[in-house]
């Protein structure tokens, strides 16, 4: 099964959570599995990595 990882970096910022929420909706509708990645580029490197879910 296809997957895509959700990251972001830095601080926060207006919409963010919007854009997340968006991001792993349209994975889901198209068959994807979207997993998010905690705490940036560092938990992508520690595997802080989970599967995102509606």
């Amino acid at each position: 099964m296809k997957s895509v990882g959700v990251l972001t970096s830095g601080g926060d910022s207006p919409g963010m959570n919007a854009a997340i929420r968006a991001v792993v909706r349209a994975a889901i509708y198209h068959g994807l599995v979207p997993y998010g990645i905690h705490h940036g580029y560092y938990g992508m490197m520690t595997g802080q990595i989970r599967e995102m879910k509606s």
